[in-house]
């Protein structure tokens, strides 16, 4: 969209270019439009889920042509809508059951407003002519990712960054803000993304931007407006509205005229999605696993264990062992198919997955991320609650000086453990992220002196501020359990998690589903006292009550793996050459870190994962901005 009165028409053959830079999202079909003065453009690979008709194909406009969109993901409550706005007089439709004509007349009948309706993921533009305003809209809990920069007076979108690349007066340069905060979360706290100028739309957010180029950002969604809190109820009757919840969840996510599958691991979450997918009845469920060589140690290999579940619900399942070599030989591919770097190795086991679906003909798959994050499933947790707790006694600041002063004396001066004291007695929570790399003392070593002297003063704490504002303000129980929930729904799990599900996924022209974040389920969830969540410390405690009899005791039972790679054995190996050949000449050609306390950090045992978060970057850099 160019903006201003003076603004030129947009370019055709960049908007085709930004199209096919896409074409792995959307391998079923493409389309463009122009608006009739040239100063609007929308492009659209289609990967065809519901209605496979002509009809159904993007960019799609109402009846009078005054309204245009362009849409990705599903809004899988689409079929009751359209029985509502039928109801309410809008009887004219093109398609028999297209997901993306319900998104259209559900803006004419209600506005903005409509969005608040949609149970699903999206993200989507809309151009509304007679307004001249662009609209566009993320989904709540940040499923599906929405990119946007405006440069020399025009606003360009899209849903990975390497379409906005084709625009011409769009720069290719790193945000160094960023890059400091990727350093400790693994991913670019929203808005800003590692490249400057382009920024992504937090999840549950809305921008409005008028012909003039006026810019409106909107929080249409945050879960604290949309919860009741259940207090003074049993164990049991929670444990049964979660249960009913996820049914509907689990049901609502097999809306498809294609094959759907189910990611499997040996694990409770996707053993629960594959149990309830297959109890709803409908087609024969079809699964699909990836594991390693079982002597690899610091990876558990649950290929047998989801084969057995498989059986249980007599599912056709698909199953795929991985190499190091795999590993090596898709790396050119993920770094393109990142767009910034996802510093998490699980983005290779998913793109497998995903190319074993397709290859078997099932192009969306469940999946079952933000289970650990609702309901307390990482034991790690339960100590941050213990220590935050704790930290909040008055009593024990000595002891949190002393324990500070000590650990230099222990070689643990920069670690962990010292940030976390650090954060105590600053008032801080001590729980950041459920995943975190590099502690602030850390990443004032590692960036190279220039770098360092440009971004005086930053601390990553300033990315969450905000959050925990919210949090405050907003949250009807301040426990440590709800904060961590709410954290890592705001930047951990759409930036990091589900950015890795749809990018990996997306690759190969997979959709995946996530019935854990239905946000039906998440407002659910945390309007449950923490205490019913963490019942005897041990994790996930209401969810395996809820699912007990769903799926085997066994299961339930089995201490938590985890879906990982076996990076620390591979680090050992030509993984770990590869890494240190690389970041060396990242290092000779830069000043963003410093080489000698990279060759320290590469030096030191156990720090493989470490050195994949600085190793993805410097791949990121040598592909994009070199």
């Amino acid at each position: 969209m160019n903006v201003g009165p003076t603004a030129p028409p947009v370019e055709l053959e960049t908007l085709e270019r930004m199209g096919a830079t896409l074409k792995h999202r959307g391998p079923d079909g493409h389309g463009a439009w122009q608006s009739p003065d040239g100063r609007v453009g929308l492009v659209h690979r289609r990967l065809a889920i519901l209605d496979l008709s002509a009809p159904a194909a993007q960019p799609m406009s109402n009846e009078d042509g005054s309204v245009w969109i362009v849409y990705n993901g599903e809004v899988y409550n689409h079929a009751a809508l359209r029985h509502e706005l039928e109801a309410a007089g809008r009887r004219r439709w093109r398609t028999d059951h297209s997901d993306t004509e319900v998104v259209l007349q559900a803006f004419e009948e209600w506005g903005h407003e409509c969005v608040e309706r949609f149970r699903g993921m999206f993200a989507f533009a809309l151009w509304d002519g007679r307004r001249r305003q662009l609209w566009l809209v993320r989904d709540r809990i940040g499923v599906k990712p929405l990119y946007w920069t405006a440069a020399a007076g025009s606003v360009t979108f899209a849903s990975e960054i390497k379409a906005l690349l084709e625009e011409p007066s769009v720069p290719r340069k790193l945000d160094e803000v960023s890059l400091y905060h990727y350093l400790t979360f693994l991913a670019a706290p929203p808005p800003r993304t590692l490249f400057a100028g382009i920024q992504k739309l937090a999840p549950g957010s809305w921008l409005l931007v008028g012909q003039d180029g006026k810019m409106t950002e909107r929080k249409w969604w945050d879960v604290w407006d949309h919860v009741a809190p259940r207090v003074g109820r049993s164990d049991e009757e929670l444990a049964a509205e979660v249960l009913a919840e996820l049914r509907t969840s689990v049901e609502l996510r097999k809306v498809s005229d294609v094959p759907v599958g189910v990611f499997l691991s040996g694990g409770v979450d996707s053993g629960t999605n594959a149990a309830l997918f297959s109890a709803g009845g409908g087609a024969r469920l079809r699964t699909f696993s990836v594991g390693y060589d079982p002597s690899l140690g610091s990876c558990a290999d649950e290929l047998g264990e989801a084969r057995e579940m498989a059986a249980r619900t007599g599912a056709e399942h698909h199953e795929r062992r991985l190499t190091q070599d795999d590993l090596l030989a898709f790396l050119p591919e993920m770094v393109w198919h990142q767009d910034e770097p996802i510093a998490d190795p699980v983005c290779v086991p998913i793109y497998y997955l995903s190319k074993l679906a397709r290859d078997a003909g099932v192009p969306v798959c469940q999946l079952g991320e933000g289970s650990d994050e609702l309901f307390c499933g990482y034991p790690f947790w339960m100590t941050a609650i213990r220590l935050q707790q704790w930290s909040e006694r008055q009593w024990t600041a000595p002891l949190q000086r002393l324990a500070r002063e000590a650990l230099p004396w222990i070689g643990k001066a920069d670690g962990i453990g010292q940030e976390m004291l650090r954060r105590a007695a600053e008032g801080l929570p001590v729980f950041w992220s459920g995943a975190e790399a590099f502690t602030e003392t850390q990443k004032r070593r590692l960036l190279h002196p220039a770098l360092l002297r440009r971004l005086d003063g930053l601390d990553s704490w300033q990315a969450l501020a905000p959050v925990r504002r919210r949090f405050d303000e907003a949250a009807w129980d301040r426990h440590p359990l709800h904060w961590m929930t709410y954290a890592d729904l705001s930047l951990r799990l759409p930036e990091l998690l589900l950015m890795r599900v749809d990018k990996m996924s997306m690759a190969v022209g997979l959709e995946g589903r996530v019935p854990f974040l239905d946000h039906k389920l998440v407002e659910l969830v945390l309007s449950i006292p923490a205490e019913a969540k963490t019942r005897g410390h041990a994790p996930k405690a209401l969810l395996k009550r809820a699912v007990r009899g769903v799926i085997p005791d066994e299961v339930i039972d089995r201490p938590k793996r985890g879906f990982g790679v076996p990076i620390a054995e591979w680090f050992g190996d030509r993984l770990g050459a590869e890494i240190r050949r690389e970041l060396a000449q990242f290092c000779d050609a830069t000043e963003i870190f410093d080489r000698r306390e990279v060759e320290r950090w590469l030096a030191r045992p156990n720090r493989a994962a470490h050195a994949w978060n600085l190793y993805n970057f410097a791949l990121w850099w040598k592909r994009f901005l070199a």
